[in-house]
C-alpha cells in the first residue's frame, strides 16, 4: 500500500542496524506509478525522485533499473548539497 511504502521510506533510519548497509529498491515500484499515474516504461523521473529521496533519508545503496541516469542524478545531489556546495 501507497502509505506504508512512504511511511517505510520517511522513517529509514528506524530500520538502520549499525555497521551494515541499508539497500533500498524503489525504481518503477507500483508506488511510484501510484502517485505519478505513469506506466512501469514512464516512470524514469520518479524513479530518480524516490531514489535521491530514500539517501536522503538515509539509503546507503539504491537498486534502481536505469544506472547511468541514477548516478548522475545521486553526483548532482551530491555536488549541490550544502556540505560540498562550498567546494564549487
Amino acid at each position: 500500500r501507497l502509505e506504508h511504502n512512504v511511511a517505510l521510506l520517511r522513517g529509514l533510519e528506524a530500520l538502520r542496524v549499525e555497521g551494515l548497509p541499508l539497500l533500498v529498491g524503489v525504481s518503477r515500484k507500483r508506488m511510484i506509478g501510484e502517485i505519478t499515474g505513469r506506466a512501469v516504461e514512464d516512470r524514469l523521473a520518479g524513479s530518480l525522485a524516490a531514489a535521491l529521496v530514500a539517501v536522503g533519508f538515509g539509503a546507503d545503496v539504491v537498486r534502481v533499473h536505469d544506472v547511468a541516469e541514477t548516478v548522475d542524478a545521486l553526483r548532482i545531489r551530491n555536488a549541490l548539497s550544502s556540505a560540498n556546495a562550498r567546494a564549487l
